[in-house]
């Protein structure tokens, strides 16, 4: 496999959970979240993509850093980075939200919902972006 094989083949590996968090998040918007199943799912989803992109993201870097294209590494390592800080921040936030929604806390629910709606644009921010910088990310004819 030469490095520019390497370089796609990252690429989309990264973009596979961004998408696929891309498609499937909405559909949060269709039921209520005060029902609790509905938000452990929730939080098993986010907590699923953090994973997987967190993983994604050091494949990526290390495949654009063995390509030698140092910068774009740079680039996706935060992408990973920010994956690790923010699942934390996130899952902890989405707890708290939920149990003050199970201790009567009749806002708590706007708060969870205003917690998706921040995660999907986060995830809608960087999808952009990386599709975006492909044209720059591959390599020239």
């Amino acid at each position: 496999m030469t490095p520019d094989q390497a370089v796609l083949f990252s690429t989309i590996i990264l973009l596979v959970p961004m998408g696929y968090f891309l498609l499937a998040a909405p559909a949060f918007l269709l039921v209520k979240l005060d029902v609790p199943p509905v938000t452990r799912l929730m939080r098993g989803m986010f907590n699923a993509y953090f994973l997987v992109l967190a993983v994604a993201g050091v494949i990526g870097t290390l495949a654009f850093a063995t390509a030698g294209r140092f910068a774009v590494a740079l680039g996706i390592a935060l992408i990973a980075g920010f994956a690790v800080l923010a699942r934390r921040w996130f899952l902890q936030r989405l707890d708290a939200e939920a149990d003050a929604r199970d201790s009567g806390d009749p806002t708590a629910i706007r708060r969870l919902r205003r917690l998706h709606w921040g995660g999907m644009l986060c995830n809608a921010v960087q999808v952009f972006v990386l599709v975006g910088s492909i044209p720059y990310m591959a390599p020239l004819p």
